[in-house]
């Protein structure tokens, strides 16, 4: 095994930062794999939102990654190690929680992308209640490409920008920089990456909005995020009508989630 390899081994899947203010930035921690949903990736992000969430200290938590990519989807080398139907319904369920864990988060959730998000990783983009896109920002729903449809990435998807511009994605398999994301409404701006993070903290440390009427992120204990389902199937992503901060109507008559970024 050589040095990087036993430093992989060694350090944790998810780094876990807190400022002051009380921003938990949980951050993607296998740079090689390019952050791949791994079972042991989603198993270690799962835990530290769990931790989170109990967390009556934690005001907003924000997803980032290390690396040159934020997160490509899931880990396909680990999936065909594994070719059985068992292991891929075991593996999915894990990702449906994970995802579904974020949408119930007592704090608002962030996600700070660099790089490439592609289908479950554009999927975990998408099910977070804001997003802050770097210039450099790539998304995509790409399984196509491979043999395979992006089915449950889709419907957040189609939750975040409009259903011809998110079925063009599903079945071309074709990348959207920041630029296109922000003309789609998907992002509002898109950053160089070295402001990127400087301007997030700076809006979360705010204390008022710009009417000067209340926080812009206030403590997230006693607010009332729970969803009402409408009695389907979750497959990962539950087609509930909760109302989403920052969100507008949308499919099926949720709010849709932003991607918006630093003014």
């Amino acid at each position: 095994m050589n040095a990087p390899e036993a430093r992989a081994v060694t350090e944790p899947y998810v780094l876990n930062e807190r400022n002051a203010r009380g921003v938990v930035t949980l951050t993607l921690n296998r740079p090689q794999q390019f952050n791949a949903l791994s079972e042991e990736m989603m198993g270690a992000l799962q835990a530290e939102l769990d931790t989170v969430a109990r967390d009556d200290a934690a005001r907003v938590v924000v997803i980032a990654a290390r690396g040159k990519a934020f997160c490509p989807g899931h880990d396909l080398k680990q999936m065909k190690a594994n070719p059985s139907v068992d292991y891929y319904r075991a593996l999915f369920a894990q990702c449906a929680k994970l995802m579904l864990t974020i949408q119930r988060m007592p704090q608002p959730v962030i996600a700070r992308v660099h790089g490439i998000a592609t289908a479950a990783g554009c999927q975990l983009v998408a099910m977070c209640d804001l997003a802050v896109a770097a210039s450099d920002a790539r998304f995509a729903v790409s399984g196509i490409n491979v043999g395979l449809f992006c089915s449950t990435p889709g419907v957040a998807l189609s939750r975040n920008v409009g259903r011809k511009e998110a079925f063009e994605m599903l079945v071309t398999g074709d990348f959207i920089d920041a630029a296109t994301a922000q003309a789609r409404r998907a992002c509002r701006s898109a950053r160089c990456r070295g402001r990127q993070t400087g301007g997030l903290h700076r809006r979360q440390a705010r204390p008022r909005d710009r009417d000067g009427q209340g926080p812009v992120l206030s403590p997230a204990r006693g607010r009332d995020r729970s969803g009402v389902s409408d009695g389907r199937p979750d497959n990962g992503l539950q087609h509930d009508r909760r109302c989403r901060p920052g969100g507008r109507p949308g499919l099926h008559g949720e709010a849709q989630t932003q991607l918006v970024g630093v003014n």
